[in-house]
Formats: structure tokens, sequence, C-alpha cells
């Protein structure tokens, strides 16, 4: 099996950015191991905007982009997906027509806020929703 590559860019609050690179055989375990060391180093937001969970989603009241964090929390909680996946699925469920540029900066400024994880290359990148991780985790890293 190839190695496996996994990049995790974080801001603080000053603007510093902060690249961790792990190449080699990446399992479940390790992959949790680095989004720890990432809450650590402070990366990991420590609250969501709130978003609106009814099934008719009032269009007026949210921005474009959290009408594009609500359709990938709920339609893609636990799975990858790609730009294009949010796009179709934005487009059918708010009737609202919107640009596959658009729904690629919002996700990419989910990445940025920890929100999201990424991998593939630029022309075939996935996206996945960040875990929750939790304190007990934590003391598995430290020990």
């Amino acid at each position: 099996m190839p190695a496996r590559k996994m990049r995790v860019e974080l801001f603080d609050s000053d603007g510093n950015r902060y690249t961790i690179a792990f190449e080699g055989q990446v399992t479940r375990d390790k992959a949790l191991r680095l989004l720890d060391l990432v809450e650590l180093l402070g990366g990991a937001p420590g609250e969501n905007p709130v978003i609106n969970h009814s099934p008719t989603m009032p269009n007026q009241q949210l921005s474009r982009f959290e009408k594009v964090q609500h359709v990938v929390q709920k339609n893609f909680p636990l799975v990858w997906f790609t730009s294009k996946d949010i796009q179709t699925i934005y487009e059918t469920e708010l009737k609202e027509p919107v640009s596959l540029s658009t729904i690629s900066t919002y996700l990419a400024r989910m990445v940025d806020k920890g929100m999201l994880l990424r991998t593939g290359n630029s022309n075939s990148l996935k996206y996945k929703t960040a875990p929750n991780i939790t304190p007990a985790i934590k003391q598995r890293i430290i020990k």
C-alpha cells in the first residue's frame, strides 16, 4: 500500500499559520492523534455558529456561508464529499443557484477554521467534517 500524506493547516488568533504534515501509513488512531495535537495548539474552534436545523431553512435569515455549512452538516456529517456534491445539494434543497467557485471558497474557509478536513490534489479535493476532540483523547496524546 503506498504511503499516504496528511497535512493540517491552522491559524492562531494573531494570524500566524501553522502547517503540520504527516507522511506514511495513516491510520485512524494516528489521524486522531494529529488532530488532538492541533487542538492542543489551539487550532480547533471552541464553538461553531448556531445553525437553524429546521427542515425548512429560512433563506432570508442565513448568510450563504451559513447555508453551505448547514448543507455540509445535514448531508455529510461523517463521510467525504466534494464541492460539486455540496453545489448540487445546495441548489436542489434551497432552490438557489450558486457557483462552484463560491462553494469551494466557503469550504476552504471552513478548513481554515478547523471545521473541515481536506485531502486530495487541487483538482480533486475531498472534504470531511472535522471530528470533535474530547479531553479523554487529549490525555492519550500527552501520555
